[in-house]
């Protein structure tokens, strides 16, 4: 039986420690950096794959943030309109970041780093919206 606990947690944090090198990019310079000797389209997309995984998750540990804050908020004075607000503005950013770097890549040749521009225009637009998120004061006390 622990066995299988064990077994059940290592499951469960492999794919976690795996997926965050300490040595993988957080921004697109050092991803640049680190290929200029290289001059690799392949190891720049592979270097971007790394910044939208971090991208991501400060982008989700964000989001929950301020779901939790208005949740909390929500469940004081029984209004659930700015918690709805906030999901909706969140699907629409998706959205948003999709159409607006899927313009892009399908404006280059694949030849030339259409993959490229999209990871950059996804990291771009999703470093926007985490520096609007955090400027947001997070304990909604006007609400």
């Amino acid at each position: 039986m622990i066995r299988n606990h064990i077994l059940l947690a290592f499951a469960l944090l492999c794919p976690l420690l795996m997926s965050n090198p300490a040595n993988a990019a957080k921004d697109i310079e050092t991803c640049k950096n680190k290929t200029a000797d290289q001059m690799s389209t392949a190891a720049m997309s592979r270097c971007l794959d790394g910044v939208i995984s971090h991208v991501d998750r400060e982008l989700q540990t964000w989001v929950n943030l301020h779901t939790f804050n208005l949740e909390e908020k929500a469940l004081v004075n029984g209004r659930y309109s700015a918690l709805k607000m906030f999901k909706r503005s969140q699907s629409n950013f998706i959205t948003y970041r999709e159409n607006d770097c899927r313009w892009q890549y399908l404006a280059i040749s694949p030849e030339t780093g259409a993959d490229l521009a999209y990871k950059t225009c996804y990291i771009m637009l999703s470093l926007s919206r985490i520096d609007g998120l955090s400027n947001i004061q997070t304990n909604y006390s006007a609400l």
